[in-house]
């Protein structure tokens, strides 16, 4: 082996460690109610849906 070939064996030889799947989850516990975030609003839900005749202006 030349010297280039032994630098790439070197840094590309061997896969990289793996990853345990406990590393990868994150678990946070859910808010109570099973609410995401706050409560509903129905003068405010217009905002959350999308109408071409709003988005145009009609």
């Amino acid at each position: 082996m030349d010297s280039s070939a032994a630098v790439r064996q070197a840094r590309f030889g061997q896969l990289p460690e793996r990853t345990r799947y406990e590393d990868l989850v994150e678990a946070k516990p859910a808010e109570p109610g099973g609410r995401a975030g706050s409560s509903y609003n129905p003068e405010g839900s217009w905002n959350f849906f999308s109408c071409l005749a709003v988005d145009l202006g009609l």
